[in-house]
């Protein structure tokens, strides 16, 4: 069972690389911000824009998930994809940063309310998704921070530090078509 010492460690990692974030994301004027690198590869070819988008699916994702756990034994979370977010990825280069930033304040609160509503045995229970397996709720709840972690690196023109552990052993491709 997780002690209030790992949900504190929890809930500041959660805090602290989600300003991480902002704060890079921040930093970037809305054209270059706009500007999809040409010679990235997955994730890292979309435009700092469309990854605040992402982010803020995948929070709504991971939440969903989260919400299966609590309430089925070891639901298949794999068809769930969360509630649809304000702006989605398709039309982040079309807003700006303000509005994307707020998106990804505005979707962590939401979640730091459900962590805090949890029970320690809460943190124990499990769900299961095709792509990454089975893991604790705990374990959801810390692919949060560090699949931010990962965009910070991104973002920074660095090779992320932090690799998701995917259950076929291979990261599929979860990039969308282009549309322009």
């Amino acid at each position: 069972m997780a002690d209030q010492a790992a949900i504190d460690e929890l809930i500041d990692k959660m805090t602290q690389q989600r300003d991480a974030l902002l704060a890079q994301i921040e930093t970037f004027s809305e054209d270059d911000a706009s500007r999809e690198p040409a010679d990235g590869e997955g994730e890292a070819q979309w435009s700092v824009k469309q990854q605040c988008a992402h982010l803020a699916e995948m929070e709504t994702a991971y939440r969903s998930w989260v919400k299966r756990g609590l309430a089925e034994d070891n639901p298949d979370v794999t068809p769930d994809r969360g509630e649809p977010v304000a702006i989605a990825l398709e039309d982040a280069n079309d807003r700006t940063i303000s509005d994307l930033a707020k998106q990804l304040r505005d979707q962590r609160v939401i979640t730091l309310e459900l962590v805090k509503s949890m029970q320690p045995d809460d943190f124990d229970r499990t769900a299961t998704q095709r792509m990454f397996g089975t893991l604790t709720l705990l374990q959801w709840l810390r692919s949060y921070y560090r699949h931010d972690r990962m965009h910070v690196d991104q973002l920074a023109g660095r090779e992320p530090q932090y690799k998701p552990r995917f259950a076929s052993g291979s990261e599929p491709d979860q990039r969308r078509i282009r549309t322009s």
